[in-house]
């Protein structure tokens, strides 16, 4: 959710009852304390915030989350064992979000208080395990609880998680498509429009798995050389390093760190800059054509962009009837006595 969970967004999903993540991997170190003073200005219920472990500025970002009290962190690839010990010392749920079984299972061993499991039908980097089978995996598997990501935008997926043993639901592409999103219109309409079909998985972006919409810009990654991809790289790395104030020496220490324990290939280290710079593109700027759209599934039968409270109370509504329906429908309820 880089470029889409802002304050305004976040805010707007704590006051409507949910638990919304700051998006700090897109935000330079220094602004992080900025944006959650933001938003502790306009809600006065809990959030976290979301963030790479391995990237410039981590140190700094946990320090001010513990410093801010914020009640969680949220992170992903390479988790730092020490990091992870300094936000549980300060009281900060720790909240990873995996793909795999095994990576739910390694970031319990080091400290989670909970964990997002995503499957492959989330956006952006994904694996290949549909949700139904990761959820209930790890829901059997693990002693923590188990929040679902990955396909679900209404109150029927609500109640579907749940039997598969979570505990709750998480959402991107559905806040992604919400008034309070800043997301520009003409992005937005790309969503709004788009069709199953239309949603596929390239790792042309930066190497890895990603769920997007199919767009003219991914036709022109798909069919460029070697050589365009590495140029094209190259030009990325140099604006993130202005857009984000990073210095030189700060991307190459991030660039060995995720050969090291990210295990990130050559090409895939000099292409990692190309996600946050072409997301900004379509997700910021407005640029559906020139930028990328990180999406899950479900924008395929999403059509419409409610306002946050409009969504979750329709979320809720709807699973709370259709656990009433499942209730009648089982035996002894009333379907099954006036069928007897």
């Amino acid at each position: 959710m880089g470029w889409v969970a802002t304050p305004e967004l976040v805010a707007a999903v704590g006051n409507a009852g949910g638990f919304g993540f700051l998006a700090a991997a897109t935000l330079a170190a220094g602004e992080v304390e900025r944006e959650i003073e933001r938003i502790q200005a306009l809600c006065d219920r809990p959030f976290g915030v979301s963030f790479l472990m391995d990237a410039p500025g981590a140190e700094q970002i946990v320090d001010v989350l513990a410093r801010r009290r914020v009640r969680a962190a949220g992170y992903n690839r390479a988790p730092d064992p020490s990091l992870i010990a300094r936000l549980k010392q300060a009281g900060v749920l720790c909240v990873p979000t995996c793909g795999a079984l095994e990576h739910a299972r390694k970031a319990e061993a080091l400290g989670a208080d909970l964990v997002i499991v995503q499957g492959a039908e989330g956006g952006g980097h994904t694996g290949a395990v549909p949700t139904a089978l990761l959820v209930s995996q790890c829901a059997d598997a693990l002693r923590i609880p188990v929040i679902a990501a990955g396909g679900f935008h209404d109150g029927r997926g609500l109640v579907a998680a749940l039997a598969l043993g979570a505990v709750g639901i998480a959402m991107g592409t559905r806040f992604l498509l919400t008034r309070e999103s800043p997301v520009p219109a003409a992005t937005a309409e790309r969503y709004l429009t788009a069709r199953p079909a239309d949603i596929t998985v390239s790792n042309r972006i930066d190497g890895f798995p990603q769920r997007v919409i199919r767009n003219e810009l991914l036709q022109r990654l798909e069919s460029q050389g070697a050589l365009a991809a590495l140029v094209g790289a190259l030009r990325s790395a140099l604006r993130y390093r202005r857009a984000s104030g990073t210095r030189l020496s700060e991307l190459l220490r991030a660039a060995l760190r995720l050969r090291r324990d990210a295990r990130f290939s050559r090409s895939q280290v000099l292409m990692a800059a190309n996600a946050p710079v072409l997301a900004r593109l379509a997700l910021r700027e407005g640029d559906p054509v020139h930028g990328y759209l990180p999406s899950g599934s479900v924008a395929g039968v999403i059509d419409d962009r409610p306002g946050c409270e409009e969504l979750i109370r329709r979320i809720m509504d709807e699973a709370e009837r259709t656990l009433r329906a499942l209730a009648s429908a089982a035996p002894g309820g009333s379907i099954g006595r006036a069928g007897a």
